[in-house]
């Protein structure tokens, strides 16, 4: 059977769909309500993107988009159309912790790995022509950036864990290298752009065009053992992954840094796990 063109369809979106997006929102309202953000917040939200989703991606050939148009599409008034369609400065920038901190711990996890592609321990002050902390910030941030600035963030972030060593102070990454167990500023970067991206693939998917790759393993039925092990084992291998595709990601960005490119990409690996409401009783 021939999947839908999204862009062109017309004809009523399918019950399972209806009841997939209805679940989908679940998880993200628990998430809106634990910040205190309320239903007419949302409301305003969903009415922007609808408005700048129906005049990007719905054009009609060589028809300007009127505010009828995105009327009929959307099913918003018309006066509130005129009003978000007027041009705002939103785009999602990264706080500089993360653009800053990514650039340096993939050049680290590619540089200075062991022969399992972990990347090892720097002492942080610079000793010589050795590999260090300090020699790397300078070397990645190319600015005046100093080291302890960006262990200190690091360090509140949960990125980074320092140790002592014959009386010097050594650096290793965390295994949450790089999605930060602190700051909610970052971790709402990758909120969403995780999301955002996998929802686009999602919806790729459900189209005419080759599909992108995109595929999950699912079990029930399992003890907490079981589950743990499991865990440990996605943790493991998606790390060494992860480690594998940055090296040659880093390499491959290198080569093209001489021309404009405009390609990105984002791999990434996920685990959730929870005891089902319907689990027998013993």
């Amino acid at each position: 059977m021939k999947n839908r063109d999204l862009s062109n369809s017309q004809s009523p979106a399918p019950n399972a769909l209806n009841q997939a997006v209805q679940r989908l929102l679940k998880p993200l309202v628990k998430l809106l309500l634990s910040f205190q953000i309320t239903y007419p917040v949302i409301q305003e939200w969903l009415k922007k993107a609808m408005v700048e989703v129906a005049e990007r991606d719905f054009p009609l050939a060589d028809k300007p988009q009127t505010d009828t148009r995105l009327s009929l599409l959307t099913g918003i008034h018309r006066k509130d159309i005129k009003r978000l369609r007027a041009p705002v400065d939103d785009a999602q920038t990264p706080p500089e912790s993360v653009s800053l901190g990514v650039q340096i711990a993939a050049y680290w996890m590619a540089h200075y790995g062991d022969a399992a592609h972990q990347p090892m321990p720097l002492p942080f002050k610079r000793q010589s022509d050795s590999p260090s902390f300090e020699s790397l910030v300078e070397q990645v941030a190319k600015k005046d950036i100093r080291a302890r600035v960006v262990l200190d963030e690091w360090l509140r972030l949960g990125i980074a864990e320092t140790f002592e060593q014959n009386n010097e102070l050594f650096l290793r990454l965390s295994d949450s290298a790089f999605v930060p167990q602190q700051g909610i500023e970052e971790k709402a970067f990758f909120l969403g752009m995780n999301l955002s991206d996998h929802i686009a693939t999602i919806s790729h998917n459900l189209s005419e065009q080759p599909p992108k790759f995109e595929r999950c393993l699912y079990y029930d039925g399992l003890s907490e053992a079981s589950v743990a092990e499991l865990k440990q084992l996605a943790a493991d291998e998606g790390m060494a992954m992860l480690t594998r595709l940055n090296q040659r990601a880093l390499e491959l960005k290198q080569q093209d840094a001489a021309e404009n490119h405009q390609q990105r990409i984002n791999i990434g690996i996920y685990v959730f796990d929870e005891e089902q409401d319907n689990a027998p009783s013993h």
